[in-house]
């Protein structure tokens, strides 16, 4: 979930000015967490209290109450404060930005030995969007990006080239990324085709999964390194922080994180951010 956050603090200073250049300090003294960060944390918390449908509501509401200005949309932060527990319909691109924990608890072994996809972390994945972004549309998003995290944690951890059919020819990691962008177009309806260049110059401020969720993954397509796709997604302008935390999730899953990047983006976060995350650390290494 690194990666999301990341994303988001580097973004976190372009979202209302927008560049369309890859040429940016990437981390600024004036940028900060957002909610795109607090949510991906309640997320993973979530997910470590059991992830049920309950445990996302209480840590969707319990880390919005802690942290009541980073920056909510409208209906969600007043969900946040309210006794209510029922979902809004909601299409918004906060299911994909805060999706990335359920992906880590998918078993590439389960895959590699079964030709299956384990149902896991793409059911909590579906649960996380669903208390309160249940629309077609804000599900679809979280589970396209939880699809994407997958094939790359799939594609890095070495089982094999086609998810648990055996191929004779390697695939290189371009070569993987063309199967991701089939499977994502195939199994989601979102058009893949257009280029980062193309998309630049009309793109804009929008908050739903359907004109979020496709320029992030984009983003990671076109992209030669972790850093790169981040600063392909914040060159889009938009939802900078957004789309940016979205594409260092997947980004995350493909390369990894370089040391020095990771411990600046640590270094935005206050202590009770920091446990969770260490917390989350801890259980995915001794899974």
């Amino acid at each position: 979930m690194l990666g999301a956050i990341i994303g988001d603090i580097v973004g976190s200073v372009y979202e209302w000015n927008n560049i369309k250049t890859k040429d940016f300090p990437l981390f600024r003294d004036d940028c900060f967490f957002t909610d795109d960060t607090v949510m991906t944390i309640a997320t993973a918390d979530a997910l470590m209290n059991g992830g049920k449908t309950d445990d996302f509501i209480d840590a969707y509401k319990k880390w919005g109450r802690l942290y009541p200005n980073a920056g909510y949309g409208g209906r969600f932060g007043s969900w946040i404060i309210s006794d209510e527990r029922e979902p809004y319909n909601s299409w918004g691109n906060g299911s994909a930005m805060r999706v990335s924990p359920c992906a880590w608890l998918m078993d590439c072994g389960f895959c590699a030995r079964t030709g299956m996809w384990p149902s896991n972390g793409r059911e909590r994945a579906k649960m996380s969007a669903e208390v309160t972004h249940n629309h077609p549309e804000g599900i679809k998003g979280a589970l396209a990006v939880t699809d994407a995290i997958f094939m790359c944690r799939f594609y890095v951890g070495g089982y094999g080239d086609d998810m648990g059919n055996s191929v004779s020819k390697a695939l290189t990691l371009n070569e993987w990324k063309v199967k991701i962008k089939k499977h994502i177009e195939r199994e989601y309806a979102y058009d893949l085709s257009k280029t980062l260049d193309e998309i630049r110059p009309t793109y804009r401020f929008n908050e739903n999964c359907q004109d979020t969720v496709p320029q992030a993954i984009i983003a990671f397509l076109e992209s030669a390194g972790f850093e790169d796709a981040i600063r392909n997604a914040i060159s889009l302008g938009g939802d900078s922080d957004t789309l940016a935390a979205i594409t260092g999730s997947i980004a995350e899953a493909a390369y990894g994180i370089p040391e020095d990047i990771k411990d600046k983006a640590l270094s935005y976060l206050d202590i009770p951010l920091l446990k969770p995350c260490e917390r989350w650390t801890a259980q995915l290494q001794n899974n």
